[in-house]
């Protein structure tokens, strides 16, 4: 007979068996947000206090740029420039590999320019800019490359600068030109200073030719569409300007010697060049229109600097921790930036240095909003 110790079983008792008791969490009233960047958090939150109507607050103009911007000098300046023009390609470009190969060939054809107005925007004193600037072609470190018909003011393309030992690095690298014309050519540039035009009669014709197709020579009749008068010509040869000054028939005391009219002297008249400047300057100016275009779709024309630059970018994925989970999820994490026009148009061209020639050209204006950075309106 077995021994029982309780009568439960018998009696057909059941212990109950208790459940642990569910605590309410602490953060069970706070909603699960998506990871953000606080810098972006406090922009946004700051924007949408201010109201979309309202135009942003104006505390006077900002020192951002010239303030943050790692030069002292003009040469410092145009390394900067030509350094900084392009971001680098991505990870996940969304490009195959003949997009990305014309990518790479076109900033490699590119001219070592900066322009005149870029390198005031980095240095922000005009005087001091102008007299180094000066000197430096003087001394012949720098040339200064000006291209008719570009525009004339500041927000014109064709004021730029160039280093001399870029100049001639892209000479002796150009395989259409001889040995011989190589070393014509750079003796012709030593000797003129800091002049940007020269006398057609210094080459022979299949010398000019040569030059011509390879991107250095110019003929003044190229930019010149009955806009421009001899006299607005930059530093052109003494000779040149009297010769088209003169108009009518010859005097006694000419020798019957035929005068050249306007047309005939800029003909005889060619400028500097470097090859795929038209290509430089046509991807600068989309770069302005792009910009001022962003701009307009804001109310009041104008927008936080923060806010300018996602534009700009596009919504496109990043190496973000929150974007890496949604990729390995499978979730949507944003565009590929192959999809987004700095890639597709601009070649991923950078938005501050856009943001710089905007500046520089007069086309923008940057001011200190006090509560959301910086902020930049169009004019």
């Amino acid at each position: 007979m077995t021994l029982r110790l309780t009568s439960a079983p018998v009696a057909g008792v059941k212990k109950r068996k208790s459940t642990p008791r569910s605590r309410d969490s602490p953060f069970a009233d706070h909603g699960r947000r998506k990871p953000h960047s606080p810098a972006a958090h406090a922009v946004k939150a700051a924007a949408e206090k201010l109201g979309d109507e309202d135009p942003l607050p104006d505390k006077g103009r900002s020192q951002y740029i010239s303030t943050t911007a790692e030069v002292r000098d003009v040469v410092a300046a145009i390394r900067s420039i030509r350094t900084r023009m392009f971001d680098e390609l991505p990870q996940r470009a969304g490009m195959n590999s003949t997009r990305i190969a014309e990518v790479l060939n076109l900033r490699r054809s590119l001219p070592p320019l900066a322009s005149v107005a870029h390198i005031h925007t980095l240095l922000n004193a005009p005087t001091q800019v102008e007299r180094e600037i000066v000197e430096l072609l003087q001394a012949g470190r720098i040339r200064r490359l000006i291209i008719p018909g570009r525009g004339n003011d500041a927000a014109g393309l064709g004021d730029c600068l160039v280093l001399a030992e870029e100049w001639e690095e892209s000479v002796r690298e150009n395989s259409a030109l001889s040995d011989e014309l190589k070393e014509k050519f750079l003796n012709i540039l030593s000797r003129i200073g800091a002049s940007s035009a020269l006398s057609q009669s210094i080459f022979t014709p299949d010398e000019y030719r040569v030059l011509v197709r390879a991107g250095f020579l110019v003929s003044s009749s190229t930019y010149t569409q009955a806009s421009l008068n001899v006299t607005s010509l930059p530093n052109l040869p003494p000779a040149v300007i009297s010769s088209a000054s003169r108009k009518g028939p010859a005097l006694a005391s000419d020798n019957d010697r035929p005068v050249q009219t306007d047309a005939q002297a800029r003909a005889a008249t060619l400028f500097l060049s470097l090859p795929n400047t038209g290509t430089y300057l046509r991807l600068l100016g989309a770069g302005r229109a792009h910009l001022i275009a962003l701009l307009r779709r804001s109310p009041w024309s104008e927008a936080p600097l923060g806010l300018l630059k996602d534009r700009w970018d596009g919504a496109v994925e990043t190496e973000k921790s929150f974007h890496s989970a949604k990729r390995a999820r499978g979730e949507f994490a944003g565009v590929l930036p192959g999809r987004t026009k700095k890639w597709k148009d601009l070649y991923g061209m950078q938005f501050r240095w856009a943001l710089e020639e905007a500046l520089g050209a007069g086309l923008v204006e940057i001011f200190e909003t006090g509560s959301v950075g910086p902020g930049i309106r169009c004019l």
